[in-house]
């Protein structure tokens, strides 16, 4: 018998003693024998043979005739619930019995028929196969109407299959070490930038993979990077503890055509591929581009690590946020300390800026994030959002006044301004989520997870797809961040990872939002 049966058995045995024990002295020391008689009882129906032989009733009069102190309607009621648990058992057991025979039957019965058949049509299955096809046909059959009746806390992860195609373009390859961070140029030419823990940051094509500018001015691990609101301009953060402003000048070379083999189904039926795959870097791509060593710039003021910078609007000003647990609002051009943002009670993650307003949110692995208002110049208020279990470890600015948020304990929120007690949408995960991003002008949010998958969400919840991944293509490593170009012809969604590699992907926006 299971322990559980047996803790429920004791449980409803002292519910009767309570009932029916009379308020004596010896009333503890009784107690006390009757749960050791109990537990005896219990044990010796655990100890009996689950074979159909030796599965018989427990003689009544075995327990009657022993001594006991339990008074009589006491023991009669055990005996009673005893029996009924007994017969439930051998219910089950019966039933379990005959769906065996069942399963027997008809495994027999189709391995017949194909061997008189063989490879003629079933009656039912309209198969042409052989007998060992028709059983193991039957076995998945099993298998899956199984699954189906005990999947339905899986079904949440998997609500949706999408039958948008979403297409894997282009492989930036170059970096030695994983790359942190992934952001889209907002000025023409529009180039793609990485930052990566080899201590440098590139800029590339988007069109050819190729690397058109090294930047190498930090003696760190580059955190993140972010292009200037109009101007030529890089801003990185770096594991050194400062902010740099750099100044770049590209020509983007003649893009070839591209062959169209890479299309892909978005699904949930991709082969995994090896943890040890991984993309040929032996050769230095980015020796032969140009190589930025000094910055414009230096913003310096941190005690710590600096995760994260950005611009706030209309590029006059930068914010970054530290190990250090403070974020610090920079003056561009004279590159002083305007404001030191403190309040968070551990290291920042993160932080963002508002497209159109002076508003900034930072992320902490205090399990929180703050929203700091710069709008009025005489008053700067902080609203603190609470709504993680885990480390914050990115929040972003949408369209109107909602901000969403990804956490290491797997759900992402989306929020109101206007309502900071709750989330007015969660999505729940299976695996922790890194820089997220939205897709502004569609409301489409862009996951990527710890276990190397990016997914694809609405801002009400809904799953839309999952970008393929298998042993030819897609990360084989922790995706970092995420970073959508709605503009571009080419690639509108862009990925990096721990794989040391970005992705730009194509994604059929209209189909995805169509099957809503």
């Amino acid at each position: 018998m299971p322990g559980w049966l047996g803790c429920l058995l004791q449980e409803g045995a002292g519910h009767h003693l309570l009932e029916v024990m009379p308020t004596e002295s010896g009333t503890c020391s009784a107690a006390r024998q009757a749960k050791q008689k109990r537990k005896s009882h219990s044990l010796s129906i655990r100890r009996t043979n689950s074979s159909e032989q030796e599965r018989t009733a427990l003689p009544r009069e075995m327990l009657e005739g022993q001594d006991s102190k339990l008074p009589s309607s006491v023991r009669s009621t055990l005996l009673e619930l005893f029996g009924q648990i007994e017969r439930e058992f051998e219910n089950l057991y019966i039933e379990n019995l005959e769906l065996r025979r069942e399963i027997e039957t008809l495994n027999e019965r189709l391995a017949a028929e194909g061997q008189a058949i063989d490879g003629a049509e079933l009656s039912k299955g309209q198969l042409k196969t052989k007998a060992s096809h028709s059983t193991s046909q039957l076995s998945q059959k099993l298998k899956t109407t199984y699954k189906a009746s005990t999947s339905k806390i899986v079904s949440s992860f998997k609500t949706t299959t999408s039958r948008a195609v979403c297409q894997l373009v282009k492989e930036y390859i170059g970096h030695r070490d994983g790359i942190w961070d992934v952001s889209v140029a907002r000025t023409q030419p529009v180039v793609l930038g990485t930052a990566s823990a080899d201590h440098t940051a590139l800029l590339w094509s988007i069109e050819t993979g190729r690397c058109l500018v090294k930047y190498s001015g930090h003696v760190g691990s580059v955190n993140s990077i972010k292009f200037h609101p109009s101007e030529q301009l890089a801003l990185t953060a770096s594991g050194d503890q400062t902010a740099h402003i750099w100044s770049y000048a590209v020509q983007l070379p003649t893009p070839q055509p591209i062959a169209d083999t890479t299309q892909q189904i978005c699904g949930e039926d991709e082969v995994e591929c090896s943890d040890k795959d991984e993309p040929d870097v032996d050769a230095d791509v980015s020796s032969d581009c140009p190589t930025i060593r000094v910055p414009l710039t230096s913003l310096k003021s941190h005690q710590g690590v600096v995760i994260a910078a950005d611009w706030l609007v209309g590029g006059k000003q930068a914010v970054t946020a530290s190990w250090d647990r403070t974020a610090n609002l920079f003056d561009v051009e004279t590159a002083e300390l305007v404001h030191s943002l403190t309040g968070h009670d551990q290291e920042l993650t993160h932080c963002c800026t508002h497209p159109t307003q002076r508003l900034v949110v930072t992320s902490s692995r205090d399990t929180t994030f703050r929203l700091w208002d710069f709008r009025d110049p005489s008053i700067h208020s902080v609203n603190v959002f609470q709504g993680h279990t885990d480390t914050v470890t990115s929040a972003v600015f949408t369209v109107g006044d909602n901000v969403v948020s990804g956490s290491d304990d797997r759900t992402v929120k989306v929020w109101d301004l206007r309502n900071m007690r709750s989330p007015i949408a969660t999505i729940r995960t299976d695996s922790a989520i890194n820089r997220i991003n939205v897709c502004v002008g569609q409301k489409i949010i862009a996951l990527p997870h710890d276990n190397r998958q990016v997914r694809l969400f609405d801002m009400s919840g809904v799953r839309l797809a999952r970008l393929p991944r298998s042993s030819r293509q897609g990360h084989r490593r922790m995706v970092c961040c995420s970073a959508w170009s709605e503009d571009h012809p080419m690639c509108n969604l862009f990925t990096c990872g721990f794989d040391r590699q970005a992705i730009g992907w194509s994604i059929n926006i209209p189909a995805l939002l169509q099957e809503k």
